[in-house]
């Protein structure tokens, strides 16, 4: 079996193990991978933007499955084009796409599908987007509507900051196109939670749910990050709020996809809160998110391989259904100095020797000309440890990632405090 991952992050990282797991004679090849990727196959230094040169080095390579992890191939139109190419591809359309990449189509189309959501307003001028932000009270959620690498939603506390705000990215283009229209939006009350679901376009195979930590500080405190860890499972994500979520959120949303000609096939995410009139969705991604990827991949006991092949080969989901451990994962990540803002590079890593139970997906690595191991992005490693209680994972997960060195780190020590603080994940039932 001959699979390309696109992708260098710990997305990929992750989903290269699972699918090694799955069927320990594939070969995998990813483009342009990273470190981590290269202990499980080969590394080929293809950009994952680069559009023409992943086709060809599917081809190239006979890839019998190609699996697309970021989102800025999927919205530039990769799935379509190994398509055209008769190359099997897990991953939505550039139509279907707009799911994540456009928040204003997303929000639209929830509307005419009756899908639960916050209330929004989308704008392209900032008087009426601070008009919008008035209406709504502080706190306001501000949104770029394109892709920001997941920094591109803030809360704001007052209007005031919400002004602020809305100028930065309609006038002072601090997010570039995807801030050029903005979503102003009322603010739930609630918790958040992470639902992946593979889907043929019809049929929904919902993965654990997952609460990934996006702020840079423990407490949830300080900036925005694109995720700082996340654990799974988590207690408030019951099978009845996941049925809840696939009839009322995923199924509709699906539909609406068919309905607007952007059929989505791959892998859903929808992220929800959890408000005092049940799950709202917050956002959509066309992807598997990241960290929640590293933190659920490892409770899958059936095959993921088995799953993604028969989305990409068309032959649909029926009478496929995922299989779980009854562990916990908690999942690390540490970040290089100066991130989210201005992550430093080159800084020369030494890792701990390997510990049963915990897995270092790579993030942010690279070899250096000297062939040392050297930061090369803003979140460096997704530490996974998986065990029976929440509380031993977490330890784990802390430990490891505190062994491991680098000028200038960034971690949290503080993954899962609020399922910690419910008592839920003490026994490993």
């Amino acid at each position: 079996m001959r699979v390309l991952i696109v992708g260098s992050g710990g997305r990929e990282h992750a989903i290269a193990w699972k699918l090694s797991q799955d069927l320990p004679s594939i070969k995998i090849v990813s483009a342009p991978g990273n470190p981590g990727l290269a202990t499980l196959g080969r590394c080929v230094a293809v950009s994952a933007d680069d559009i023409p040169g992943i086709v060809a080095l599917a081809n190239q390579e006979k890839s019998q499955l190609v699996v697309i992890g970021p989102e800025a191939p999927l919205a530039a139109g990769l799935a379509d084009a190994l398509r055209a190419a008769g190359i099997p591809v897990f991953g939505p359309s550039r139509a279907a796409t707009q799911i994540e990449s456009s928040k204003a189509f997303a929000k639209s189309l929830m509307h005419e599908a009756g899908v639960p959501t916050a209330r929004a307003v989308r704008s392209i001028d900032a008087a009426t987007a601070k008009k919008a932000a008035r209406d709504f009270g502080a706190p306001v959620v501000i949104k770029a509507s394109g892709l920001a690498a997941g920094k591109g939603v803030i809360v704001c506390e007052t209007i005031a900051d919400a002004d602020a705000t809305i100028d930065s990215m309609l006038k002072d283009d601090s997010f570039g196109a995807a801030g050029r229209e903005v979503l102003v939006e009322e603010f739930m009350e609630g918790e958040e939670l992470s639902l992946f679901a593979i889907t043929d376009g019809t049929t929904v195979l919902p993965m654990l749910p997952a609460q990934d930590h996006k702020r840079l500080l423990e407490g949830d405190r300080g900036p925005n990050t694109g995720g700082m860890g996340a654990y799974a499972p988590v207690s408030l994500g019951s099978a009845a709020l996941v049925q809840d979520a696939v009839d009322r959120v995923f199924v509709p949303t699906l539909g609406a996809l068919r309905a607007a000609g952007a059929p989505f096939s791959g892998l859903l995410y929808a992220g929800l809160m959890l408000t005092a009139q049940g799950p709202k969705v917050v956002e959509f991604n066309a992807r598997f998110g990241d960290p929640e990827t590293e933190a659920i991949l490892p409770l899958l006991q059936s095959s993921l391989l088995e799953p993604m092949l028969a989305v990409a080969m068309g032959g649909g989901l029926a009478g496929q259904a995922l299989e779980w451990s009854n562990k916990h994962s908690v999942t690390t990540v540490i970040a290089a100095a100066g991130y989210p803002e201005a992550p430093r590079r080159g800084s020369v890593v030494k890792l701990p020797p390997r510990e049963r139970g915990v897995h270092i997906f790579h993030a942010g690595t690279a070899i250096d000309e000297r062939g040392e191991l050297v930061t090369s992005g803003g979140r460096v490693f997704a530490v996974t440890a998986v065990a029976q209680t929440m509380a031993e994972a977490s330890q784990a997960s802390a430990r490891v990632a505190q062994a491991i060195e680098f000028e200038g780190k960034q971690l949290r020590r503080d993954i899962g405090w609020r399922e910690r603080e419910r008592g839920a994940g003490v026994t490993g039932d």
